[in-house]
């Protein structure tokens, strides 16, 4: 008998032991959201102008128009990685901006969002303009959850920046931004227990108006972002963004932005 319970208790010890890191785990990664929805920054499917409706893309050669979203979606099946890198512009206030109000937009790449409405696994740089003040966050998300920074990760302008996001099934994958100017890289591992399952049928290459409480963020004039050395895989071959859906942002009866595609880049620029 206390043969048994030496057992018993041996078990509950090592039991206990076992636990204690996924708990602690558990509860940063709850306070990490806590903090993210406080916040308030997020990344959202593209939504029709003046809606909170989403734009439902379906491989049409026309531009399509969003309140949120401009560059290009690549419609298929099959995506299991998404890159591209660009040269971190130099935001601007737009025309009649106020000093004391933040401008910003994003540059990222993702997998899914658009005609796969469950999940977007998405990795992108945020710039912002405040006054004479600019800032830079580099991010990763699991859509629905929220974008959580990647802290201590230094970005300037001029910087070249690499994107990838590699879906190893539809709720694993990794996040990764590489500084190609600095050699510093980041990753982010996302071990399942995500909010949305991926359905691998869109792979993205964009810059966005995302939001904040709720709301979209004052747009910045970001100058040009173009996404080189573009491609995705499907399934398992590599294929640039030709024959994506082009998509711009019309704000009220303002179109902000102008996107165009090459065999291996995706170019966006204000206008």
């Amino acid at each position: 008998m206390k043969f048994l319970t030496s057992i018993l208790a041996t078990s509950l010890v090592a039991t206990t032991a076992l636990a204690a890191p996924l708990t602690a785990e558990r509860q940063a990664r709850n306070e990490a959201r806590r903090v993210a929805r406080e916040n308030g920054r997020s990344s959202h499917p593209p939504y029709k102008p003046g809606t909170k409706e989403v734009l439902s893309l379906n491989q049409s050669l026309h531009e399509q128009y969003s309140s949120n979203w401009a560059g290009a979606v690549l419609i298929g099946s099959g995506y299991k990685v998404v890159t591209g890198q660009f040269t971190v512009p130099t935001p601007k206030a737009p025309s009649g901006a106020s000093s004391r109000t933040q401008y910003c937009a994003s540059a990222w790449v993702g997998i899914d969002g658009d005609t796969c409405g469950s999940a977007i696994l998405q990795t992108g740089i945020d710039f912002c303009i405040q006054g004479g003040s600019v800032s830079y966050d580099a991010w990763y998300e699991w859509y629905p959850d929220y974008a959580y920074n990647f802290n201590g990760f230094s970005i300037a302008a001029g910087d070249v920046i690499k994107l990838t996001v590699d879906a190893s099934s539809t709720t694993t994958g990794t996040a990764t931004i590489e500084n190609l100017s600095t050699g510093r890289s980041v990753t982010h591992t996302f071990n399942g227990g995500v909010d949305g399952t991926l359905c691998e049928t869109n792979a993205e290459w964009i810059v966005e108006d995302f939001e904040s409480g709720n709301s979209l963020v004052p747009f910045a004039n970001f100058g040009t972002v173009t996404f080189s050395n573009a491609y995705a895989t499907d399934n398992g071959v590599n294929v640039g963004p030709s024959g994506s859906t082009l998509i711009d942002i019309k704000q009220g009866n303002s179109v902000l932005t102008s996107s165009s595609i090459g065999s291996s880049s995706v170019k966006v620029s204000y206008v």
